[in-house]
């Protein structure tokens, strides 16, 4: 399943970061291009874009409270 948002941080509503793909990062020179889970690690991994280079952005590992939205495609 795609993932379109994650929340990371301990409050949902107060204290966390939200991250959503298509969102703007790094002052609008990149997006975030997809949010993918590894099973492996057990980790979130953000990979950003601008203009056909894509980066690793972040990566948060299980200890961190973690919220995932996924696409739901009707």
């Amino acid at each position: 399943m795609d993932i379109r948002k994650i929340s990371i941080g301990p409050n949902y509503k107060s204290d966390a970061m939200h991250y959503i793909v298509g969102q703007d990062v790094l002052g609008g020179k990149y997006f975030i291009h997809l949010i993918q889970y590894v099973e492996r690690s057990d980790s979130v991994k953000i990979w950003i874009k601008r203009e056909g280079e894509i980066l690793l952005w972040k990566e948060f590992n299980s200890n961190m409270p973690v919220s995932i939205e996924y696409n739901i495609n009707f």
